[in-house]
């Protein structure tokens, strides 16, 4: 079958078996388990959600300001809480506890940065055994805490700007950090300044939310929905475009493994969100069940960490992979890939190949190939 396809298809064919590496360790992540009890134990909340602010009025008010400090876990937690919140009429989908909300992958990667400690000073990590969810203070010395910054803030201030929060009595203050603030910006004028894309593409998906019928209610992904994650997704990956240049130096505070894992990451959330990986409470859960428990040393190397799981080590290697075969391509598989999702049909075609690895592996192949299919369809995007 393959000889009759076109040169250039052949070529997409031989891309598509590395990205089906790719996916391959996104399978542990589908939100479509085949074992509904054991997906239901992975649903929890960030460490100490029940502690964070709920509205504005729970910040500290000093004068006629609300001030947040973003640089206290709680208090960075609490921004998130605040945006779950106050989307919850445009984004709960109609499911019980807001759980369907799209932004619940914001709060859950963050709970999980501080679980296993990388949040912290890179140079003054807790010994093991240690439980570095005590440690609430956020060090601006930490790369993940850097990066974080720029998916907390700057989607508080775009939704503000957005004019979720009109009518709010007080003004709002964001507190620096005390090491190297000229990295972050800290009001929407300043942010629109330095981080403009970002600040744009936020502003937007707030905007589309609230402009948008709020009655989807059925199980799959809907084309509403759709439309959210895609606009939700070119914020996220704005966000981290933007915060990469300004928190790279800080790679240097880490292990050559953990900083490694640190690019790595970066640059897979550009293959998951190009598909619209679903991030709703079950699914985001379900997507950190297998990433990397602790920070990596200098002597973990996968996949051969031996207090590591299996399926761990193999997320690790399987990052590192996508990374190197992206860098050799000079950025090609990142291109192909994201022409591949850039209809409707080629996402659901990329979404469902998730399942089927899941659910029934022998179909992999035939939705491999009408994924290509739609390459050969989506010339013009």
């Amino acid at each position: 079958m393959y000889s009759a396809m076109p040169t250039y298809l052949l070529i997409m064919v031989n891309i598509l078996c590395r990205v089906t590496i790719m996916l391959r360790v996104w399978l542990l992540f589908a939100s479509t388990f085949a074992d509904a009890e054991v997906s239901s134990l992975n649903e929890k909340y960030p460490p100490m959600w029940e502690l964070a602010p709920e509205k504005l009025s729970d910040f500290p008010i000093y004068g006629e300001k609300v001030t947040i400090n973003p640089w206290e876990y709680e208090e960075r937690l609490g921004l998130y809480k605040l945006l779950l919140n106050i989307t919850a009429p445009f984004l709960d989908m109609k499911e019980p506890g807001n759980k369907r909300n799209v932004l619940w992958g914001l709060p859950l990667q963050f709970g999980w940065q501080h679980h296993t400690g990388r949040l912290q000073d890179a140079s003054m990590q807790p010994s093991p055994g240690e439980n570095s969810e005590k440690q609430t203070s956020i060090s601006a010395k930490s790369w993940w805490a850097c990066m974080n910054y720029y998916l907390a803030v700057i989607p508080f201030l775009g939704a503000i700007d957005a004019g979720l929060f009109e009518g709010f009595q007080y003004g709002i203050s964001i507190s620096p950090p005390d090491e190297s603030p000229s990295d972050f910006c800290n009001s929407i004028e300043e942010c629109r300044s330095t981080s403009t894309k970002a600040m744009d593409e936020w502003k937007s998906f707030f905007e589309l939310i609230k402009t948008s019928p709020s009655e989807v209610s059925v199980p799959s992904l809907s084309k509403e929905e759709d439309k959210f994650l895609s606009y939700m997704w070119k914020a996220h990956v704005e966000s981290i475009k933007v915060a990469l240049p300004r928190c790279s130096k800080r790679l240097e505070y880490f292990s050559g493994p953990e900083g490694s894992f640190g690019k790595d990451w970066a640059t897979a959330v550009e293959f998951i969100g190009a598909c619209n990986f679903p991030t709703n409470f079950k699914s985001t859960n379900d997507f950190q069940t297998f990433l990397p428990r602790r920070i990596l040393s200098a002597n973990d190397k996968a996949p051969n960490i031996h207090d590591f799981s299996k399926q761990e080590n193999r997320v690790l290697s399987v990052l590192h992979s996508i990374n190197q075969v992206n860098k050799f391509t000079g950025g090609f598989l990142l291109r192909l890939w994201k022409k591949a999702m850039c209809s409707e049909e080629g996402r659901v075609a990329g979404r469902n190949l998730l399942q089927n690895m899941v659910t029934d592996p022998q179909l992999v192949p035939e939705t491999m190939l009408q994924i290509i299919i739609e390459l050969a369809k989506n010339s013009a995007c």
